[in-house]
């Protein structure tokens, strides 16, 4: 999640780009290259450990399956310095890795992405380092189920909004709160593309700006989810964005298509894994993660 995921415009949306079978199959490749570097970071998700420890090893993994990291150098009033967003606590999203050390209690958010013979795959995951509060555990909880429900409801609605209204009403019965300056979007041969996706529902969405969910369409979905106010701050590194209130928030994306059998997450693992718990039963674990 980089700049121009933000906000969403008020202007003339583009015509959305619809892949076909073996297009969408090419992006998967890239989804599992991502997958497997998120499985990477997450081993390294411990107190006693920097975030620029984290970032290096995700950068030494793409540079050993050769695939070009999606993050690093986007322009901003500072170029982005790292291959991986690392948002630890309040921060929201575009945290720069640096010498912070992670702590009993931490939070970290970890958004990544690729691209691998001209495809693209993103997707984010919220890790607890170490324990963590009840109250802290159910956000990373609620925003992950968000990021679930997503998919599941992609394969049963037909518009985008009536999912983004499933997705609003499931965080806000929780007694959270859903980020609105920053959404999900397109992805395809580039990381941001047209539609632009939002995970609540405003006036401009349902005016002008929703999109049909037809077999075709790949999008990065990505809850982000406050445990306080959905008011945010930026932070004066030029990038990083954290709660007005400071208080934690948390982030899960994939990047999904929508295929004629229903939603499939190209950032999932090698058997389907979609979930935290899933990762973490997988047999590929990072210890056994080899060059593909």
């Amino acid at each position: 999640m980089l700049p121009s995921k933000i906000l969403i415009q008020e202007q003339e949306p583009d015509v959305q780009q619809l892949l076909s079978p073996r297009e969408i199959e090419r992006m998967r490749q890239a989804g599992l290259v991502n997958w497997q570097a998120h499985q990477l970071a997450a081993s390294l998700v411990r107190p006693g450990v920097t975030t620029a420890e984290i970032d290096a090893a995700v950068e030494a993994f793409f540079q050993q399956q050769g695939v070009i990291p999606l993050f690093k150098g986007v322009p901003g009033k500072v170029p982005f310095p790292a291959v991986t967003c690392l948002s630890v606590n309040d921060e929201i999203v575009h945290g720069i890795p640096g010498d912070r050390v992670l702590r009993e209690g931490d939070i970290l958010s970890i958004d990544t992405g690729c691209k691998k013979d001209g495809w693209c795959a993103d997707s984010a995951v919220t890790h607890a380092g170490g324990q963590v509060t009840p109250e802290v555990a159910r956000l990373l909880d609620v925003t992950e189920g968000t990021l679930m429900l997503a998919i599941e409801q992609m394969g049963k609605c037909s518009m985008w909004s009536e999912v983004a209204a499933q997705m609003e009403a499931y965080v806000k019965d929780a007694g959270f709160s859903v980020v609105e300056c920053f959404v999900g979007h397109g992805i395809g041969r580039e990381m941001h593309q047209e539609p632009q996706v939002p995970n609540y529902v405003s006036a401009d969405l349902r005016r002008r700006a929703d999109f049909r969910l037809e077999p075709g369409l790949v999008i990065a979905v990505e809850p982000m989810v406050n445990m306080g106010t959905k008011e945010v701050r930026p932070l004066p590194d030029h990038w990083t964005v954290a709660t007005r209130d400071g208080k934690p928030s948390a982030h899960f994306e994939h990047t999904i298509a929508v295929t004629k059998d229903g939603p499939v997450a190209l950032t999932a693992g090698p058997n389907g894994e979609l979930t935290r718990a899933d990762a973490e039963r997988s047999s590929e674990a990072p210890s056994t993660i080899r060059p593909t």
